[in-house]
């Protein structure tokens, strides 16, 4: 089964005031360190998902999304169409740099036991990533309106979800607020 890797990094990280991708952790992007995540976490191919801030990265595939600005429905959508071959995605936003490479293991090793759609729960949560199997993503991609992304087709389809507990192995807090990068570096 073949696994691609998706990063939705097109806002534009107001509240942070400067682009959230760019952020260096430890010499590192968080747009760098989601792509490893993913590709250590064994997706083939990464797309990244572009709109508020160019980028580029090294191992991945960049992908514009010109209505960046009407949310992170319209990225999704732009996403998963320009996955050109995949039976599944990770889907994974910039901004969550406590989430590694064993999350990711733990969903794709769900889905080689049958699920379709995982999520990574923390503590009983349900946060990011999502692992989506392509039957899925026509209808995924038709609710994905405004700031929505997938979590409208989550809701409508229950019986489909499989949670994975990752509280053990990541820690799913994004980094949106001055105060956000002042708590991961330690400051």
């Amino acid at each position: 089964m073949s696994m691609a890797g998706l990063v939705l990094a097109a806002g534009e990280s107001r509240r942070l005031g400067r682009p959230k991708a760019l952020l260096e952790i430890g010499g590192e992007t968080l747009l760098a360190r989601t792509v490893r995540t993913l590709r250590e976490g064994g997706c083939s191919d990464v797309l990244v998902v572009t709109g508020g801030t160019p980028l580029t990265v090294p191992g991945a595939l960049i992908v514009d999304n010109p209505d960046w600005v009407t949310g992170m429905g319209s990225s999704l959508r732009v996403g998963l169409a320009a996955i050109p071959r995949a039976d599944a995605v990770v889907i994974m936003v910039v901004d969550t740099p406590g989430v590694g490479p064993d999350v990711v293991r733990r969903l794709r090793r769900a889905h080689r036991d049958g699920a379709t759609v995982v999520v990574a729960t923390y503590d009983g949560q349900p946060r990011n990533p999502v692992l989506l199997g392509r039957r899925h993503w026509a209808e995924v991609a038709e609710l994905a309106v405004g700031d929505v992304g997938a979590r409208a087709f989550l809701a409508a389809h229950p019986e489909l979800v499989r949670t994975v507990e990752c509280g053990d192995i990541g820690d799913p807090a994004d980094v949106d607020t001055p105060e956000d990068v002042a708590r991961l570096l330690g400051g």
